[in-house]
Protein backbone atom coordinates (compact mmCIF):
# COMPACT_ATOMS: atom_id res chain seq x y z
CA UNK A 1 0.00 0.00 0.00
CA UNK A 2 1.46 3.71 -0.78
CA UNK A 3 2.17 6.14 2.06
CA UNK A 4 0.38 9.06 0.76
CA UNK A 5 -3.27 9.21 0.60
CA UNK A 6 -5.11 8.32 -3.07
CA UNK A 7 -7.98 9.80 -4.85
CA UNK A 8 -9.96 8.98 -8.38
CA UNK A 9 -11.09 12.06 -10.21
CA UNK A 10 -13.56 11.34 -13.09
CA UNK A 11 -13.20 13.04 -16.10
CA UNK A 12 -9.69 14.36 -14.83
CA UNK A 13 -7.98 15.18 -18.20
CA UNK A 14 -9.97 18.26 -18.54
CA UNK A 15 -11.59 21.67 -16.83
CA UNK A 16 -12.26 21.17 -13.47
CA UNK A 17 -11.20 17.38 -13.34
CA UNK A 18 -8.06 18.65 -14.69
CA UNK A 19 -7.36 21.27 -12.17
CA UNK A 20 -8.43 18.77 -9.16
CA UNK A 21 -6.36 16.43 -9.97
CA UNK A 22 -3.91 19.23 -9.86
CA UNK A 23 -4.65 20.79 -6.76
CA UNK A 24 -4.51 17.07 -5.55
CA UNK A 25 -0.89 16.35 -6.62
CA UNK A 26 0.59 20.03 -4.88
CA UNK A 27 -1.02 18.42 -1.91
CA UNK A 28 1.05 15.39 -2.16
CA UNK A 29 -1.68 12.99 -3.28
CA UNK A 30 -1.67 10.27 -6.16
CA UNK A 31 -4.49 10.29 -8.20
CA UNK A 32 -5.62 8.40 -11.04
CA UNK A 33 -6.51 10.52 -13.69
CA UNK A 34 -9.65 8.78 -14.94
CA UNK A 35 -10.84 9.84 -18.74
CA UNK A 36 -13.12 8.30 -21.15
CA UNK A 37 -11.45 9.07 -24.39
CA UNK A 38 -8.50 12.02 -24.39
CA UNK A 39 -5.18 9.69 -23.11
CA UNK A 40 -2.85 12.22 -24.20
CA UNK A 41 -4.49 15.12 -22.18
CA UNK A 42 -5.01 12.79 -19.27
CA UNK A 43 -1.03 12.04 -19.90
CA UNK A 44 -0.57 15.55 -19.66
CA UNK A 45 -1.91 16.16 -16.37
CA UNK A 46 -0.16 13.10 -15.07
CA UNK A 47 2.93 14.68 -16.11
CA UNK A 48 2.46 17.89 -14.73
CA UNK A 49 1.46 15.99 -11.45
CA UNK A 50 4.72 14.46 -11.06
CA UNK A 51 6.37 17.66 -11.43
CA UNK A 52 4.74 19.22 -8.74
CA UNK A 53 5.50 16.02 -6.51
CA UNK A 54 1.97 14.33 -6.49
CA UNK A 55 2.08 10.52 -7.81
CA UNK A 56 -0.55 9.91 -10.42
CA UNK A 57 -1.74 7.28 -13.26
CA UNK A 58 -3.90 7.52 -15.95
CA UNK A 59 -6.50 5.56 -16.46
CA UNK A 60 -9.42 4.91 -19.12
CA UNK A 61 -13.22 4.04 -18.42
CA UNK A 62 -16.35 4.91 -19.20
CA UNK A 63 -18.05 5.72 -16.49
CA UNK A 64 -21.24 5.13 -17.49
CA UNK A 65 -19.99 1.58 -18.40
CA UNK A 66 -20.56 -1.01 -15.28
CA UNK A 67 -17.27 -3.07 -16.38
CA UNK A 68 -15.57 0.28 -16.89
CA UNK A 69 -16.00 1.36 -13.50
CA UNK A 70 -15.28 -2.63 -12.09
CA UNK A 71 -12.16 -1.76 -13.80
CA UNK A 72 -11.04 1.89 -13.05
CA UNK A 73 -11.89 0.61 -9.16
CA UNK A 74 -9.59 -2.71 -9.86
CA UNK A 75 -6.74 -0.83 -10.85
CA UNK A 76 -6.71 1.16 -8.26
CA UNK A 77 -6.27 -0.99 -5.74
CA UNK A 78 -3.97 -3.16 -7.33
CA UNK A 79 -1.28 -0.12 -8.09
CA UNK A 80 -2.18 1.94 -4.77
CA UNK A 81 -3.58 -0.90 -2.36
CA UNK A 82 -6.05 2.34 -1.40
CA UNK A 83 -8.57 4.92 -2.05
CA UNK A 84 -9.26 8.04 0.30
CA UNK A 85 -11.38 10.38 -1.99
CA UNK A 86 -13.50 9.70 -5.20
CA UNK A 87 -14.15 13.03 -7.07
CA UNK A 88 -17.67 12.19 -9.26
CA UNK A 89 -16.60 14.92 -11.34
CA UNK A 90 -17.34 13.30 -15.12
CA UNK A 91 -20.29 14.59 -17.06
CA UNK A 92 -21.57 15.31 -20.19
CA UNK A 93 -24.24 17.93 -21.85
CA UNK A 94 -27.39 17.68 -23.30
CA UNK A 95 -26.51 16.08 -26.45
CA UNK A 96 -27.48 18.49 -29.39
CA UNK A 97 -28.96 21.20 -26.64
CA UNK A 98 -32.39 20.40 -27.89
CA UNK A 99 -35.58 21.68 -26.49
CA UNK A 100 -37.49 19.76 -23.98
CA UNK A 101 -40.13 19.23 -26.40
CA UNK A 102 -37.50 17.67 -29.15
CA UNK A 103 -35.63 15.83 -26.79
CA UNK A 104 -34.50 12.39 -27.22
CA UNK A 105 -34.69 9.11 -25.45
CA UNK A 106 -31.10 8.55 -26.94
CA UNK A 107 -29.47 11.71 -25.16
CA UNK A 108 -31.48 10.49 -21.91
CA UNK A 109 -29.48 7.65 -21.82
CA UNK A 110 -26.40 8.90 -22.64
CA UNK A 111 -26.55 11.67 -20.05
CA UNK A 112 -28.40 9.68 -17.27
CA UNK A 113 -25.84 6.82 -17.93
CA UNK A 114 -22.52 9.69 -17.39
CA UNK A 115 -23.79 12.12 -14.70
CA UNK A 116 -25.94 9.86 -12.52
CA UNK A 117 -25.67 6.02 -13.19
CA UNK A 118 -21.91 5.86 -13.45
CA UNK A 119 -21.72 8.21 -10.08
CA UNK A 120 -23.85 6.66 -7.84
CA UNK A 121 -22.72 3.02 -8.87
CA UNK A 122 -18.95 3.95 -9.39
CA UNK A 123 -19.28 5.86 -5.42
CA UNK A 124 -21.37 2.25 -4.59
CA UNK A 125 -18.13 -0.17 -5.00
CA UNK A 126 -15.58 2.76 -3.89
CA UNK A 127 -17.44 3.30 -0.36
CA UNK A 128 -17.69 -0.51 -0.06
CA UNK A 129 -13.56 -0.75 -0.61
CA UNK A 130 -12.97 2.15 1.52
CA UNK A 131 -15.22 0.81 4.57
CA UNK A 132 -13.15 -2.24 3.98
CA UNK A 133 -9.71 -0.61 4.44
CA UNK A 134 -11.14 1.97 7.29
CA UNK A 135 -12.30 -1.51 9.32
CA UNK A 136 -9.25 -3.09 8.59
CA UNK A 137 -7.13 0.12 10.00
CA UNK A 138 -5.80 1.12 7.05
CA UNK A 139 -7.54 4.29 6.52
CA UNK A 140 -8.69 6.64 8.86
CA UNK A 141 -11.78 8.02 6.98
CA UNK A 142 -13.02 8.95 3.31
CA UNK A 143 -14.36 11.39 1.25
CA UNK A 144 -16.46 11.59 -1.66
CA UNK A 145 -17.11 14.29 -3.52
CA UNK A 146 -20.04 15.01 -6.30
CA UNK A 147 -19.56 17.69 -8.53
CA UNK A 148 -22.90 19.20 -9.56
CA UNK A 149 -23.88 22.19 -10.92
CA UNK A 150 -26.48 25.22 -10.45
CA UNK A 151 -28.55 23.48 -13.66
CA UNK A 152 -29.61 21.03 -10.02
CA UNK A 153 -32.28 24.02 -9.17
CA UNK A 154 -31.73 26.40 -12.51
CA UNK A 155 -34.01 25.42 -15.11
CA UNK A 156 -32.60 25.03 -19.05
CA UNK A 157 -34.95 23.52 -20.97
CA UNK A 158 -33.01 22.58 -23.74
CA UNK A 159 -30.93 20.64 -21.31
CA UNK A 160 -33.55 18.97 -19.80
CA UNK A 161 -31.76 15.55 -19.00
CA UNK A 162 -28.51 17.27 -17.65
CA UNK A 163 -30.62 19.29 -15.27
CA UNK A 164 -32.35 16.20 -14.06
CA UNK A 165 -29.16 14.33 -13.52
CA UNK A 166 -27.42 17.13 -11.58
CA UNK A 167 -30.86 17.58 -9.35
CA UNK A 168 -30.79 13.77 -8.86
CA UNK A 169 -26.90 14.28 -7.94
CA UNK A 170 -27.65 16.27 -5.02
CA UNK A 171 -30.21 13.50 -3.58
CA UNK A 172 -27.52 11.26 -4.10
CA UNK A 173 -25.10 12.94 -2.06
CA UNK A 174 -27.47 13.32 0.94
CA UNK A 175 -28.17 9.62 0.90
CA UNK A 176 -24.88 8.61 0.81
CA UNK A 177 -24.05 10.97 3.64
CA UNK A 178 -26.31 9.44 5.59
CA UNK A 179 -25.60 5.82 5.08
CA UNK A 180 -21.98 6.58 5.40
CA UNK A 181 -21.13 8.58 8.27
CA UNK A 182 -21.60 5.80 11.15
CA UNK A 183 -18.28 4.18 8.05
CA UNK A 184 -16.37 7.61 9.32
CA UNK A 185 -17.14 8.59 5.57
CA UNK A 186 -17.76 11.87 4.66
CA UNK A 187 -19.70 13.10 1.19
CA UNK A 188 -19.79 16.60 -0.29
CA UNK A 189 -21.40 18.35 -3.49
CA UNK A 190 -19.47 20.95 -4.91
CA UNK A 191 -22.04 23.61 -7.03
CA UNK A 192 -20.08 25.30 -10.06
CA UNK A 193 -21.73 28.02 -11.13
CA UNK A 194 -20.68 28.66 -14.11
CA UNK A 195 -17.00 27.97 -15.03
CA UNK A 196 -15.16 28.82 -17.88
CA UNK A 197 -14.46 25.46 -19.78
CA UNK A 198 -14.81 23.41 -23.05
CA UNK A 199 -18.30 22.75 -22.04
CA UNK A 200 -19.05 26.68 -21.82
CA UNK A 201 -16.97 27.61 -24.30
CA UNK A 202 -19.65 27.58 -27.65
CA UNK A 203 -21.79 30.02 -25.16
CA UNK A 204 -19.54 32.39 -23.84
CA UNK A 205 -20.90 35.07 -25.77
CA UNK A 206 -23.83 34.58 -23.69
CA UNK A 207 -22.41 34.66 -20.73
CA UNK A 208 -19.95 37.75 -20.73
CA UNK A 209 -23.17 39.23 -21.33
CA UNK A 210 -24.69 38.02 -18.36
CA UNK A 211 -21.86 38.72 -16.45
CA UNK A 212 -21.36 42.50 -17.48
CA UNK A 213 -25.28 42.51 -16.73
CA UNK A 214 -25.16 41.27 -12.54
CA UNK A 215 -26.43 38.22 -13.54
CA UNK A 216 -24.45 36.95 -10.31
CA UNK A 217 -22.13 39.30 -7.55
CA UNK A 218 -18.94 38.56 -8.24
CA UNK A 219 -18.66 39.62 -12.34
CA UNK A 220 -16.33 37.08 -13.65
CA UNK A 221 -16.24 33.74 -15.13
CA UNK A 222 -15.49 30.95 -12.68
CA UNK A 223 -12.58 28.99 -13.11
CA UNK A 224 -11.67 25.69 -12.67
CA UNK A 225 -9.02 26.56 -9.98
CA UNK A 226 -12.04 27.82 -8.14
CA UNK A 227 -13.96 24.33 -7.81
CA UNK A 228 -10.51 22.13 -6.99
CA UNK A 229 -9.64 25.14 -3.91
CA UNK A 230 -13.04 23.76 -2.72
CA UNK A 231 -12.18 20.35 -2.92
CA UNK A 232 -8.55 21.25 -1.47
CA UNK A 233 -10.51 23.05 1.56
CA UNK A 234 -12.20 19.47 1.86
CA UNK A 235 -9.62 17.04 1.99
CA UNK A 236 -7.28 19.24 4.67
CA UNK A 237 -9.92 18.30 6.68
CA UNK A 238 -11.57 22.03 7.11
CA UNK A 239 -15.47 20.55 7.79
CA UNK A 240 -14.95 18.11 10.82
CA UNK A 241 -18.43 17.98 11.19
CA UNK A 242 -20.06 18.38 8.03
CA UNK A 243 -21.20 15.77 5.64
CA UNK A 244 -24.08 16.00 2.79
CA UNK A 245 -23.55 19.74 2.33
CA UNK A 246 -23.26 21.45 -0.38
CA UNK A 247 -20.93 24.18 -1.35
CA UNK A 248 -21.40 26.66 -3.82
CA UNK A 249 -18.66 28.04 -6.30
CA UNK A 250 -21.09 29.90 -8.18
CA UNK A 251 -19.98 33.77 -7.49
CA UNK A 252 -22.88 33.82 -5.32
CA UNK A 253 -25.22 33.35 -8.46
CA UNK A 254 -27.45 30.91 -5.79
CA UNK A 255 -28.61 34.41 -4.31
CA UNK A 256 -31.52 35.30 -4.87
CA UNK A 257 -32.35 39.51 -5.30
CA UNK A 258 -35.08 41.49 -5.61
Amino acid sequence: MIDRPVAIVTGGSRGIGRAICLELGRLGWAVVINYATRPEAAEEVATLLGQVGGVATALQADVGRADDRQRLVDKTLEQFGRIDLLVNNAGITSVGRRDILEATEESWEQVFATNLKGPFFLTQRVAREMIRLIRAGQMAGGKIVNISSISAYTVSTNRADYCMTKAAMSMMTKLFAVRLAEEKIQVFEICPGVIATDMTAPVKEKYDRLIAEGLWPIRRWGQPEDVAKAVAAIVQDAFPFSTGIRIDVDGGFHIRVL
